[in-house]
């Protein structure tokens, strides 16, 4: 019997996929036969590897009134299996030198180990043994549910800022996924059952819906039959449907304020909803990365030189987008009031700014020097030993593919200043964005 046959005989069969351009990472890639799909990266800089398992199973996925269910099911992953006792996944880790955690998106669900290369076996063989055989006892279940309304509580509902962006979400995405916590409402966490849990995990943490990236000093083929001894052996799963994104409605209300005696500076958040990868329809997702390096650029953004350098209205500025998202994405524009400026007056500025740049448009020679020091990041970025991980999986739970992340660079390069100053304008006029302030409660306000 040949290796082939063999393979097939076990549900082992390994497809190997086609070769993406090598411009980042230059990945090993492959499908096992039960639909997993495994990314390898070879890095020797030292002897350590590190192993990233992502299903595609976020707080989106979850129905509703059932917010926080992926988030639980996080904890509960390291509550045991058939051979391996509650609480000891991370101690066993932990015992051998290594570290491991994980997160919770709204796209996603990641479960990631560094250990010593030597280890990789072990990592593998308990991934695997979790994807399949997971322990869901009441008792057990009940005490990490109290750790996650404990979460809730610290991050949240004790955190101004933290109930401040929950706010922002609902009003910028109303009726949608992507607006209500990761971790859950409070009401919903509460009347989560195992049995939700156990349909979430049947359903969803199967490893034709999973991706496992492993980067380090490792050999490819030795990973591959690895992989083949330990993924392999789980069987895949019928029935796995991811449901679409839905439409998302334009925001009621599109300005808010908080008034928090905890708070000790007035920050403004102006967020605007955009393309994402999962949803542009040419390449706008790129041409917003490269506008929010002009604006962002530390202390050569336009925004910096504008507001705090210039006006002096703001003490600093920070731009966010990560375009990584099966819906539409969140950029932010965060800026914090400077004493003795009236808040509307930064206000206006804002959105003066945001105004004249679409007006008068952004110049080939700055889209140029932005798109240059993107490409510089991504060099820098292949040194990390759990980059592939963050940058394959995150792609690959969103609709992206292997070959978007290696054409990254050369993506970014072709973004040309028409599309920019497309990207630009279409933020100066978007109906989908929100304003909110929060802000030091008055003295003498006791409501």
């Amino acid at each position: 019997m040949t290796r082939r046959v063999f393979l097939l005989a076990l549900g082992l069969l390994l497809v190997p996929w086609a070769a993406a351009r090598a411009a980042v990472f230059s990945p090993a890639c492959f499908t096992l036969a039960n639909g997993l799909t495994l990314i390898v990266v070879p890095n020797p800089m030292a002897p350590v590897v590190s192993q990233m398992v992502w299903y595609k199973a976020g707080a989106a996925d979850e129905a509703g009134g059932k917010s926080g269910l992926a988030h639980y099911l996080e904890h509960l992953m390291f509550r045991g299996t058939k051979t391996i006792p509650a609480g000891a996944f991370s101690k066993i880790i932990a015992a051998q030198g290594g570290e491991d955690n994980a997160f919770t998106s709204y796209d996603y669900t990641a479960y990631f180990e560094r250990v010593a290369a030597d280890r990789l076996p072990m990592i593998m063989q308990m991934e695997a043994d979790r994807m399949r055989f997971l322990s869901l006892d009441p008792k057990t279940s009940e005490a990490e549910r109290q750790v996650v309304l404990g979460e809730r509580q610290e991050r949240t509902d004790n955190s101004p800022q933290g109930l401040f962006l929950e706010k922002l979400r609902q009003l910028l995405m109303p009726h949608h996924p992507y607006g209500r916590p990761v971790i859950g409402w409070e009401r919903d966490i509460d009347r989560l059952s195992l049995d939700d849990v156990r349909a979430f995990y049947d359903a969803r943490y199967a490893p034709n819906n999973a991706i496992v990236v492993i980067s380090g000093d490792v050999d490819v083929k030795r990973v591959v039959a690895l992989a083949a001894a330990t993924y392999g052996r789980v069987p895949r799963r019928s029935g796995v449907v991811r449901t679409p994104m839905p439409s998302i409605e334009a925001p009621a209300q599109t300005s808010f304020r908080v008034d928090d005696s905890r708070v000790d500076q007035t920050e403004v958040l102006w967020s605007f909803l955009v393309p994402s990868y999962g949803t542009q329809k040419k390449r706008e997702a790129y041409a917003y990365e490269v506008l929010s390096e002009i604006l962002d650029a530390g202390e050569v953004g336009l925004f910096y030189q504008d507001l705090v350098v210039d006006k002096k209205v703001a003490n600093g500025v920070q731009i966010r987008y990560d375009p990584d998202a099966r819906g539409p994405a969140m950029l932010a524009i965060a800026a914090s009031l400077r004493d003795g400026v009236a808040l509307d007056v930064l206000q206006k500025a804002l959105r003066g700014l945001i105004t004249r740049l679409a007006a008068k448009g952004l110049a080939s020679q700055q889209v140029e020097e932005a798109k240059h020091r993107l490409e510089r990041q991504a060099i820098f970025v292949r040194e990390g030993l759990m980059a592939p991980g963050y940058a394959f999986g995150a792609a690959l739970t969103t609709g992206h593919a292997v070959a978007d992340v290696e054409a990254w660079p050369e993506r970014i390069r072709a973004v040309t200043v028409d599309e920019v100053n497309a990207a630009l304008r279409a933020l100066a006029s978007s109906s989908h964005q929100v304003m909110g302030v929060l802000a030091p409660k008055p003295e003498g306000d006791a409501s």
